[in-house]
């Protein structure tokens, strides 16, 4: 098992100024590294919001050594407000000093498998000599079924081991066709971020992280093979764990 910590706030205004803090000091920390750079995936969904809300209000940000990829991409054109690249372009990536050339997105004009390769083809030039691309911070969402990236229960890219980004055409959930980041990629970095909240998620939450209730849901098979693993809910999302959780103190260093 990864280091796997389970950190619960008192409602999503707490957490969302402590993420931003964790966003921050691993930047920082990787900047400082021999790596010299900070590698970040992101998702769609509340994690926009709670991202473009906090992360420009952090004190003295520098994020001109960022490379920033997303988890998982709709295939539509970016004004599309499905198209979470389009949505962070709009309300986090114009308000921070991250270089164009530092923001790795899908080429939406492809057909999905296409695109899938295209975005393979970005990833293994911005990580060269790495057969699998090592990010220095993945945040992740969870939808209420369990899935994460765009990896859905009982589907077979669940089982894809060869392909760093593979497509998907049966989405089940809306719009059909997306690409996405498969769990090698996931499991390989080295520290992954779950951001969940709110009431609807707790059942869902007490399975994947306490078990029981059938087969293993997709972010439950989240483990980095050499890194950490954090769970950052709510407390109306927390509400029905059995499990030790912490409660950190604002301000506390994550």
């Amino acid at each position: 098992m990864p280091d796997r910590r389970v950190l619960v706030f008192p409602s999503a205004a707490e957490l969302g100024p402590a993420l931003a803090s964790l966003v921050a000091a691993r930047a920082q920390r990787a900047c400082a590294s021999d790596r010299g750079r900070f590698c970040l995936g992101l998702s769609g969904g509340s994690l926009v919001s709670l991202l473009s809300k906090q992360l420009p209000a952090v004190p003295g940000l520098d994020c001109s050594r960022w490379v920033v990829g997303f988890c998982d991409e709709r295939v539509v054109p970016f004004d599309d407000p499905e198209s979470t690249y389009g949505l962070y372009k709009d309300q986090l990536l114009s308000k921070i000093n991250i270089p164009d050339s530092g923001v790795l997105a899908i080429n939406p004009s492809l057909p999905v498998g296409e695109c899938a390769e295209d975005y393979a083809r970005k990833l293994r030039e911005a990580f060269p000599g790495e057969e699998i691309p090592v990010f220095d911070l993945l945040l992740l969402g969870m939808g209420p079924d369990g899935h994460t990236c765009s990896l859905f229960p009982d589907h077979p890219l669940l089982e894809e081991t060869q392909k760093t980004v593979a497509p998907i055409s049966d989405s089940p959930k809306p719009p059909p066709q997306r690409v996405t980041m498969t769990l090698p990629v996931v499991n390989a970095a080295r520290c992954v971020a779950f951001v969940s909240t709110g009431g609807s998620k707790a059942s869902v939450l007490k399975r994947v992280l306490e078990g029981g209730g059938g087969p293993v849901l997709p972010a439950g098979r989240v483990s980095p093979s050499r890194g950490e693993l954090l769970w950052l809910l709510d407390e109306p999302a927390a509400a029905s764990l059995t499990l030790q959780v912490e409660r950190p103190v604002p301000g506390a260093q994550l």
